[in-house]
């Protein structure tokens, strides 16, 4: 059986009127690093993040949190300042150290980080969103159907600004908010539940 002949130029005609395939942007849950996963200490109110390696303690609960969002569906994205390598008080290889534990321990898809101070004045230390841009454009990300959760008021307005919903971890340290968060919450289990309840994903552990 032959087949169908084509009349000239009707094969170029149908190429036009193709719509290129886009996927579907993605949904992720971005993450402050220091007292949301791991252990920040509290000094006069204020929270004061560890300097080495062996100082390093992941919180109760992250890894379990994290798993239940990688099941749903989300990118697990790490947006976290670090100043005190622009300070001199930490060399940059020790926060790649710790970053590389965490990768190693915990289900994230990518860790993004800022090393300036505010003097630097650059694009990419929350509150200003530009390690959330840089990763929407990494990785294909929807931020309006994303979350940032954080501790501080910085994270909050870094995800307000590209309309991320904002869960602020409560640690209530001795600072004020900026913007009201969408949500305030005490731990990260907490802000998992509640993100899978807003999606509509089963509470972990029912059915």
């Amino acid at each position: 059986m032959a087949l169908p002949s084509v009349a000239p130029g009707a094969a170029s005609q149908q190429d036009e009127m193709v719509t290129p395939y886009e996927p579907p942007l993605r949904k992720a849950v971005f993450l402050d690093r220091d007292g949301v996963l791991i252990k920040s200490n509290v000094v006069d109110g204020m929270p004061i993040s560890v300097l080495t390696l062996d100082e390093m303690q992941i919180l109760p609960g992250v890894p379990e949190a994290l798993r239940d969002l990688h099941e749903a569906g989300f990118l697990l994205i790490v947006a976290t300042n670090q100043p005190n390598v622009a300070s001199g008080r930490q060399r940059r290889e020790t926060i790649e150290m710790m970053n590389l534990r965490l990768r190693n321990r915990l289900l994230i898809d990518d860790i993004k980080v800022c090393y300036h101070n505010d003097a630097d004045g650059c694009a990419c230390r929350k509150p200003k969103p530009g390690l959330l841009i840089e990763a929407a454009t990494q990785w294909s990300i929807d931020l309006t159907a994303s979350y940032m959760i954080g501790d501080r008021w910085r994270d909050i307005d870094a995800g307000a600004a590209v309309g991320c919903r904002t869960i602020l971890i409560q640690r209530f340290y001795r600072e004020p908010l900026h913007i009201q968060p969408d949500l305030s919450v005490a731990s990260l289990g907490e802000a998992a539940r509640a993100i899978l309840l807003h999606t509509g994903f089963p509470r972990p552990g029912a059915g």
